[in-house]
């Protein structure tokens, strides 16, 4: 009979996982274009210019260059100059601060409930150096053993190497730890390249993937059923 090792650890991705862009990005993006000057922009054709822009993404490193080409992609046609020429430093920077972000409501609750259970806890996620003070700033970093970030790292999600490099820092086998992530190619895929279990979080419910939870607050019933 096979047995699945039982799970040591948990990590966790960012973006879309842990926290999200408040109230939109195309909202935060038209709020600093109309500080600039450019006024009127409709933060619904920024999403939706953004969220094209960000699936047509290729090796995306999460450097200042990618990030300033998919804020550039996300203005194009509502006005000139683009931003990478002009106000593309104070987007960037807005999006270093705590304001422009919201903690899901699901996540603090799953967090401390794990927490309570002495599961060490992580963070694997494609990001920059932003990151470690946005958590801090959230305090959402005393949760977490180590903090994995892919700028740091050299490589980005969905990687095996980002996973095997927390696995080794947290000191715990692949096998034995669990993944929790809303992409299912760069999480769940690269999760499992390396030999980690993975969950997807699927608030919206938008896929079929029996390895999936609507909510971070099912995470505790997963690893430890009544």
């Amino acid at each position: 009979m096979i047995t699945t090792p039982k799970i040591q650890a948990v990590t966790f991705d960012v973006g879309g996982t842990l926290i999200h862009p408040w109230p939109s990005v195309g909202h935060v993006y038209a709020e600093v274009a109309a500080k600039h000057g450019l006024k009127n922009v409709s933060p619904d054709k920024l999403n939706k210019n953004f969220a094209a822009a960000w699936r047509a993404k290729k090796n995306f490193q999460h450097t200042t260059e990618g990030w300033a080409d998919i804020v550039d992609q996300s203005f194009a046609g509502l006005g000139a100059p683009l931003p990478s020429r002009s106000f593309f430093p104070a987007i960037y920077q807005r999006f270093a601060e705590a304001d422009a972000w919201r903690i899901y409501d699901d996540a603090l609750p799953a967090l401390e409930a794990l927490a309570s259970r002495d599961l060490p806890l992580a963070v694997i996620s494609n990001w920059d150096e932003r990151l470690r003070p946005l958590l801090q700033q959230f305090q959402l970093d005393r949760y977490f053993e180590t903090i994995v970030v892919s700028c740091e790292v050299g490589f980005a999600k969905p990687s095996p190497v980002i996973f095997e490099h927390a696995a080794k820092k947290l000191g715990i086998v692949p096998e034995q730890i669990l993944h929790v992530g809303d992409s299912a190619e760069e999480d769940v895929a690269g999760a499992n390249a390396a030999g980690v279990r993975a969950l997807l979080v699927d608030r919206d419910n938008t896929t079929g993937d029996a390895a999936r939870i609507g909510s971070l607050r099912e995470l505790e019933v997963f690893l430890y059923p009544p």
